[in-house]
């Protein structure tokens, strides 16, 4: 999945220091990254990339977070104007990039460019806010509010009757292929109450035998995705939820099609039932 990183260690305690010119910069603009051109792969700048034309530029850097010695910095691009050779491409990129690293990298500073971007004012009295040095949060020097980076809880669910897989595909959405039912957590819910609640909203099923399979942060959608597979308790009939789902269908073990994409939680589940012995 797009976290799985290894043998490249990703490390998001947070710090105050200053950037160095061989410390990366990350900079969006509209939903889009800023890469090098003549690389088939993400290739994101370094300070000293852009120092001639902007030396203080290092200066104006807002620390992300560390993978393996790399120090990679948010940098805002109205700061700037692109140099001959980068440019912005679109984060639809994160989802086809082979080394989950680069994807990985990318993501992650967009799910916090996207947090500070919309968290400018204190939702308590209106003031400014700003950084911390003491921590990954904004603060209000007014009135003392703190803000901490928005993590949605959401359940993904593998519904199956014997060796049928229950697959879905949503209404209205650019992803067009299978998917599982998924729901997000509503307060006062447990994980697994969630899990109940969501199979019956969009596909009418009573579900038993709750067993959690894995866990994924989804930066692409501020969320952190917990995997469940469960057994349908009696009858089978499916009954959309059809402002949601366009498609709900049993699939044998057999008939499931192959996951090119290892890169999500769902795709995963998929597949490991479908290769199950």
């Amino acid at each position: 999945m797009i976290q799985d990183i290894e043998p490249r260690i990703f490390q998001n305690q947070y710090k105050t220091k200053k950037a160095d010119l061989k410390d990366l910069f990350l900079a969006y603009k509209d939903g889009s990254v800023l890469v090098k051109e003549d690389k088939d792969k993400l290739w994101y700048p370094s300070f000293y990339d852009y120092v001639q034309m902007y030396p203080n530029l290092i200066n104006k850097a807002q620390f992300l977070f560390t993978i393996d010695a790399i120090n990679y910095y948010l940098v805002n691009s109205e700061d700037f104007d692109v140099l001959a050779g980068w440019s912005f491409v679109s984060s639809k990129k994160f989802r086809t990039e082979t080394k989950f690293w680069r994807s990985f990298a990318g993501v992650v500073g967009l799910q916090l460019q996207r947090w500070y971007s919309n968290h400018k004012y204190c939702s308590r009295c209106k003031h400014d806010l700003s950084h911390s040095t003491k921590g990954r949060f904004l603060k209000c020097d007014n009135c003392k509010f703190k803000v901490y980076p928005t993590i949605a809880p959401c359940v993904i669910v593998g519904v199956y009757n014997k060796d049928q897989l229950l697959l879905t595909k949503y209404v209205g959405r650019e992803y067009r292929n299978y998917a599982l039912v998924a729901g997000f957590v509503e307060v006062g819910e447990t994980l697994e109450d969630t899990v109940k609640r969501e199979v019956m909203e969009e596909v009418g099923l009573k579900v038993k035998n709750i067993q959690f399979y894995k866990s994924q942060p989804w930066p692409f959608t501020d969320t952190l995705l917990a995997g469940f597979f469960v057994q349908v308790d009696g009858a089978d009939k499916i009954t959309l939820q059809k402002d949601e789902l366009s498609v709900g269908v049993w699939i044998k073990r057999k008939d499931i099609p192959t996951q090119i994409s290892n890169l999500s939680l769902t795709g995963e589940m998929i597949e490991v039932f479908r290769t199950y012995k």
